[in-house]
Parts: C-alpha cells; sequence; structure tokens
C-alpha cells in the first residue's frame, strides 16, 4: 500500500503527459476530419516512404560516424586517472551547457559559401566548396549534438572493463588487436547498443538541424510531422500517423540494440 501511495504522484504524471497523450494521438491516426474511422492516414503516410527511407538512411550513418569516433575516444577516457578523466568528461559535455539552437546555428555560420571554412580555405586557393543545405551537412549537425550520447554510455560501461582483465590477455599472447576483439568489445556491447539507441533515436525524429542545415530541401520524417501539425498542409490525423510510424521504427531499432544488451550490464542507461 505505502508503495502504491508513494508511486501515484508518478502515476498520475504518467496518466496526464504520456497515456493520454499517446492515446489522442492514436485516435487521431484512426479517425477523419468527420471523426469517422478509417486507416487511410495510414496508407497516406506510405506514400512519403522515401522520405522515411532518407531519414532512416541519415540516421544510420550519422550514428555509425558517432560510433566510429566515440569508441576509441571512450576507451582512452576510461583508461585516464580520476582527474584526467573528470575533465575529459567535462570536455565532452561542454557543448551540451549552449542552447541547441546556438550550436547549430553556429555550424551555419562555419559552413555557409562565405563562411569561415570556405574563407580559409580560400586563402590557401581552394574552394569555396558547397557545404551548406546538403546531407553531408545535416549528418555533420547530428554527428556534432548526439556525439555526447554516444560517448557518455561507452565510457560508463569501459570503466568497469578491470585493467587486470587486458593485462591478463596480454600475458597470454593476445595482439592489442585480439585483445580488443576478444575481451574489449565483448564487455562493451551493453554500452554501444545503448549508444547507438541514444544517437540514432533523436537523429532519425529530428527536424531542427535538417531545416537549419539541410535549408529545407533534404526533408525528413521529423520535417514531414511538423509539417501536418504547424505547416500549410494542416493535416493533424495524417501527422499522427506519420508519429506512429515513426515510433514503430524506433522500437524495432530498440528491440535490436536490446538484443546486444545483456540485462545485467544496464548502466549505460543511467546516463
Amino acid at each position: 500500500m505505502k508503495a502504491r501511495i508513494a508511486a501515484a504522484p508518478y502515476l498520475l504524471w504518467a496518466a496526464l503527459f504520456i497515456i493520454i497523450p499517446m492515446g489522442l494521438v492514436g485516435w487521431y491516426a484512426i479517425t477523419d476530419m468527420d471523426g469517422n474511422l478509417t486507416l487511410d492516414n495510414f496508407s497516406a503516410s506510405m506514400r512519403f516512404a522515401p522520405v522515411i527511407g532518407s531519414s532512416v538512411w541519415l540516421a544510420i550513418i550519422a550514428t555509425g560516424i558517432c560510433l566510429v569516433i566515440a569508441y576509441p575516444l571512450a576507451y582512452m577516457i576510461s583508461r585516464k586517472s580520476g582527474i584526467g578523466q573528470r575533465t575529459l568528461i567535462l570536455l565532452v559535455m561542454l557543448p551540451m551547457w549552449m542552447n541547441f539552437l546556438l550550436r547549430t546555428y553556429a555550424w551555419m555560420t562555419l559552413l555557409e559559401n562565405n563562411g569561415v571554412i570556405n574563407r580559409l580555405l580560400g586563402m590557401i586557393g581552394l574552394g569555396p566548396y558547397e557545404m551548406i543545405n546538403t546531407p553531408g551537412a545535416v549528418v555533420l549537425g547530428m554527428v556534432y549534438n548526439y556525439l555526447p550520447f554516444m560517448i557518455l554510455p561507452l565510457y560508463s560501461v569501459m570503466t568497469k572493463i578491470e585493467p587486470l582483465l587486458i593485462e591478463a590477455a596480454t600475458d597470454l599472447g593476445c595482439s592489442p588487436w585480439e585483445t580488443m576483439k576478444r575481451v574489449i568489445l565483448p564487455l562493451s556491447l551493453p554500452g554501444i547498443a545503448t549508444g547507438i539507441t541514444m544517437v540514432f533515436v533523436p537523429s532519425v525524429s529530428t527536424f531542427v538541424i535538417s531545416v537549419m542545415l539541410g535549408g529545407g530541401s533534404f526533408m525528413l520524417i521529423g520535417d514531414l510531422i511538423e509539417m501536418q501539425f504547424l505547416g500549410n498542409a494542416y493535416n493533424p490525423h495524417l501527422g499522427a500517423a506519420l508519429s506512429l510510424v515513426l515510433m514503430a521504427i524506433l522500437l524495432l531499432c530498440m528491440v535490436i540494440t536490446d538484443m546486444f544488451s545483456n540485462p545485467e550490464e544496464k548502466e549505460g542507461l543511467l546516463l
């Protein structure tokens, strides 16, 4: 009884801000403008399969790049001393203290045709290059903004890998590559799974980055959903159906990554 009473504030919060809104989204998705039950919204959402596919593809690329960058960096940080670890983690988190929009605006200034990067390249006789309003700029924005969400879970798991295990593998004749493949990589799989989820989910659903760095010429599913609720093509029923399609994609991603997670090794999720 006491446990139920203690959980009452959370249950009320969940009902007001999770269950009821999700119920409304579901209701809008299966009804038309007149309130009649229909599945036409889901069939209409299939017309935007190329947009959905593009969103998933760019999110996969951004997630892969984040993993390639974050894995060696997280391992290096985990092997540092206490002060070194805290300093490097602070540097990783420092950009997150700035507003998300301001960070993205900064990249617009750097990448535009008359921006800082093209000016520096012009000094050595290169460029100008078309960097803004391209898929590469969108992926760059995703990687920059979501990279810490890959580093932190990996770091959290790698700090728990005992140095004695690595030393024992070396003593038994393992090369650095074999030690990485046979010892470090298997033990860090929970952090990889968590990091992939934490980067892929916001990447596939983003709309601010694609608008600012893509110039609106590369529509993602987040942009499409926003248009149905706030744009000229106002159709909240179609927007709700697209939201459920996006939710299904995200749930599929979480199921796949959870297959590689050890239930006893969920420390990365605490971050």
